[in-house]
């Protein structure tokens, strides 16, 4: 419980702070490329039930239709500016709506396509028993996750090398949560970030 009263409150107020950057933010994604300022992302979550994660769009418009969901080091669908908020992680700051409405946290496994959940082993089931997150210790090993997809079949790459050894950080996340921790891993994200 304090977990969550603690997710409400900091994704409230970054929000709030936030929002001249996210003004911003929404005016260059819908003045560099055509389509919409957000994209809704389908994700597995907690029990396996599924939400709209939201992110600022940096791909073309259906570049989940011409292309696989993970994103590769040479990725032709990312816009200009998407690059830039790809690489700061800027585009994840529209998920503290999601954190605010319950259903991520802002410490967690990250969430997934159900596309890929589908492969997970039933052991590797075991982070869907938790809250997914905008950051967890998986994200903060794996930051420049698309620059080690540099295979010709990245999507297969990302299957059996990054996910399951993702899954294996956080897994161990899961099975021990706590406030304090969150709160460490939100300080290596912010140090991750300014790196």
């Amino acid at each position: 419980m304090l977990k969550r009263a603690f997710d409400i409150l900091v994704a409230l107020v970054g929000l709030i702070v936030l929002s001249p950057v996210l003004l911003i933010l929404v005016i260059a994604v819908r003045l560099t490329s055509p389509g919409p300022v957000f994209y809704r992302a389908t994700r597995v979550g907690r029990g396996g039930g599924e939400f709209r994660l939201l992110k600022f769009r940096s791909m073309v418009i259906d570049a989940d239709r011409i292309g696989p969901a993970v994103t590769g080091a040479a990725d032709p669908r990312i816009t200009p500016v998407g690059r830039l908020l790809r690489r700061t992680k800027i585009d994840e700051l529209p998920q503290l709506w999601n954190v605010l409405i319950g259903d991520m946290s802002l410490v967690g496994p990250r969430p997934e396509s159900p596309k890929y959940v589908a492969l997970y082993t039933q052991k590797q089931r075991d982070v869907l028993k938790v809250r997914p997150g905008i950051t967890s210790p998986a994200s903060i090993a794996y930051r420049n996750e698309s620059a080690l997809l540099t295979e010709a079949d990245w999507e297969t790459q990302y299957i059996e090398e990054i996910m399951p050894a993702k899954l294996k950080v956080d897994l161990e996340y899961a099975q021990h949560p706590s406030l304090p921790r969150d709160i460490v891993i939100l300080f290596q994200t912010a140090l991750a970030l300014l790196r």
